[in-house]
């Protein structure tokens, strides 16, 4: 995989890994009895009827949905397949998408001067409608009022200064009603989850909130507690997931937890097992969509070369990890590198016409596992095989 990480040349080994991906899925097992439809609204993109196949013709009258990764615009990279019977085809690879190439304007002192400006500005706002006492906070915490004038501001920052993330697939996402976000993993520290936030809210054409699903150990920190349940964070269980979905909430999981955003970078973006399904039975408990979700960008912030589980387990944490700069330079090493994010929401799996007993069948969950993890990996193999350079593309 290390050259998927480069400037965007494909050795041969990662061409056979490509086209073991792009492999069609199977068809589906067994009989499934009426459709739960919930009436909620989609976008046009969702209301297919049929299935469509690598090859535009439709299958079927039900559809599961895959990430329509044939989208992104550009004739696909050159490949070099391992052996004359392994042929590359445009149809297995989709087409190319490649952002336009930008250094960050944070490397700039104008533009470091403009970003603590804006955010200073916003912070201020935010306290004087404050002290008006007009805001509110849900049942788990969460303040659409900081969200919107203090966390989001400085997020922004990152997102489009430092990151320049771009998003693809937005309008595979509801209108309204709920959906179950699957990403995958990665980074050292999640940032993926609060940047995946921000890409939602700000390309949605509703403006729609994502609710995120944390680990324990967010929740059982000081400080960092209080500012996940303002920004729409909960803890990640079977209960708080059933409630948001019934309340009609875009709700995020990351089902790798810590073995994704832990993994060494000779790892990168190598899916890590997603758990025993928990997202797949909440999600049919409830006829909610499946979103799978590919992000590139976040396995380069902090390149993690080593972990020290000795000392990690003094400190009662999941890994210590060393990278490059950490912790070499001290506070300095926990600066991300500026890596190009892109950020795909593929089409919905839709779950409704699965029967209601279907959540508690352990192959339906497993199968279903298995499926949103593979559309996953495959988005990601596509995606890598097209970026341009990892920091400066």
């Amino acid at each position: 995989m290390s050259a998927l990480a480069g400037s965007g040349a494909t050795d041969a080994r990662t061409a056979k890994v490509i086209q073991l991906y792009a492999s069609p899925p199977g068809p589906d097992s067994g009989d499934r009895r009426g459709a739960r439809d919930s009436g909620r609204r989609r976008h046009p993109s969702q209301q297919a009827s049929g299935h469509r196949t690598r090859h535009g013709a439709t299958q079927g009258d039900s559809f599961l949905g895959h990430p329509n990764t044939d989208g992104f615009g550009r004739p696909p990279a050159r490949v070099t397949p391992i052996s004359n019977e392994i042929a590359l085809s445009d149809e297995a690879l989709g087409v190319e998408h490649r952002g336009p190439s930008k250094s960050s304007p944070l490397f700039s002192l104008g533009g470091i001067r403009n970003a603590v400006a804006d955010t200073l500005t916003s912070t201020a706002g935010f306290i004087r409608e404050r002290m008006a006492g007009e805001y509110e906070v849900d049942e788990f915490g969460f303040d659409p009022h900081f969200t919107e004038s203090v966390w989001f501001p400085a997020v922004r920052q990152v997102y489009e200064k430092w990151f320049r993330v771009e998003v693809t697939g937005i309008e595979n996402l509801p209108l309204e009603g709920g959906a179950l976000l699957v990403a995958n993993h990665a980074g050292t520290i999640p940032v993926d989850a609060i940047i995946t936030s921000l890409a939602v809210r700000d390309n949605h054409p509703d403006n729609r909130y994502v609710r995120l699903l944390a680990a324990d150990m967010a929740f059982d920190s000081p400080g960092i507690s209080e500012v996940a349940r303002r920004i729409g964070a909960t803890v990640a269980c079977t209960n708080d997931a059933d409630r948001l979905l019934r309340q009609g909430e875009l709700t995020a999981v990351w089902p790798e937890g810590f073995k994704g955003i832990g993994k060494l970078y000779k790892d990168r973006y190598k899916l890590q097992r997603f758990g025993r399904g928990g997202f797949v039975t909440t999600a049919l408990r409830n006829a909610a969509p499946i979103i799978p979700v590919s992000i590139v960008g976040s396995e380069e912030i902090y390149p993690m070369l080593a972990d020290l589980k000795p000392l990690a387990k003094v400190l009662g944490l999941p890994y210590f990890p060393i990278t490059p700069l950490f912790p070499w330079l001290g506070p300095l090493g926990m600066v991300p590198l500026p890596s190009k994010w892109h950020i795909h929401f593929g089409r919905p799996i839709e779950t409704g016409s699965y029967d209601e007993s279907s959540a508690d069948d352990p192959m339906v969950v497993f199968d279903l596992t298995d499926h949103v993890r593979e559309e996953i990996q495959q988005t990601l193999f596509r995606m890598l095989s097209r970026r341009g350079s990892v920091y400066f593309g």
